[in-house]
């Protein structure tokens, strides 16, 4: 059989430091993956730096746009742009360092049995490195939360390191997604779980970034979890059914 067709997004505003050796990485572990970067027109000049690379090597791939439109948006570009140019499988990284590629082949292997896989930092093998209690505790709180209201078997829905098989993003309705920060992570899984796809976890490693400034906005935290609670009691009263 071939060897699937995998797309590797990466969200980028500010990561000039991070984004070539990242790519490089990548690409040390898995050859074959394309790569699809969506800046949001980073002032630092990201966008320059992924057209040079692009400009050396047809695996990398370009979406620039006209300002910072937020991590939800940019995902889904990434899912749109994977089932319109009909990969097999999609796997979302941020581009600061915080998933390394280390784990990608184990990922990878997880989708031979199921249709979205984790790079999950709650399941057994998994952790944190160097988080002060709030974050722990607050993002613990959230997949707490989340299973509460989703009823959905995963230990970690709000983490970014994932990879989704194309062909049933198709069947998610992610026209239907309302979450545009945070909380695409948590709602776009339940999409994808209530349009059947098998959730799996992998155990990593979440390391701290290795340059530039964090992106957390308090104020889109507390907007995402709005949206959580909102979308967690439509799926209770029965207003979030599969279609």
């Amino acid at each position: 059989m071939p060897e699937p067709r995998l797309l590797v997004s990466l969200a980028t505003y500010n990561e000039a430091a991070n984004l070539a050796s990242l790519i490089a990485e990548i690409h040390n572990v898995v050859p074959t993956a394309d790569i699809l970067v969506i800046d949001d027109n980073s002032p630092d000049g990201t966008g320059k730096i992924v057209d040079d690379l692009k400009a050396k090597d047809p695996r990398i791939h370009a979406i620039h746009r006209a300002g910072k439109l937020g991590l939800g948006t940019a995902l889904l570009a990434a899912m749109n742009y994977a089932m319109e140019h009909n990969y097999d499988y999609l796997q979302n990284m941020d581009a600061d360092g915080q998933h390394p590629p280390r784990y990608l082949p184990g990922i990878l292997a997880g989708m031979s049995h199921y249709d979205v896989m984790i790079g999950s930092r709650y399941c057994q093998g998994g952790g944190t490195q160097n988080w002060p209690f709030v974050r722990r505790f607050m993002s613990k709180s959230v997949n707490l939360l989340v299973r509460m209201l989703f009823w959905m078997p995963v230990k970690d829905a709000s983490g970014a390191y994932r990879c989704y098989r194309v062909s049933k993003l198709r069947d998610a309705h992610l026209e239907r997604t309302k979450s545009r920060g945070y909380s695409f992570q948590q709602e776009v899984l339940f999409r994808c779980y209530k349009a059947g796809c098998k959730l799996g976890e992998f155990p990593i490693l979440f390391e701290n970034r290795r340059g530039g400034a964090s992106k957390v906005d308090r104020k889109e935290a507390l907007r995402s979890i709005g949206m959580i609670l909102y979308l967690g009691m439509r799926n209770w009263i029965g207003l979030e059914r599969a279609r």
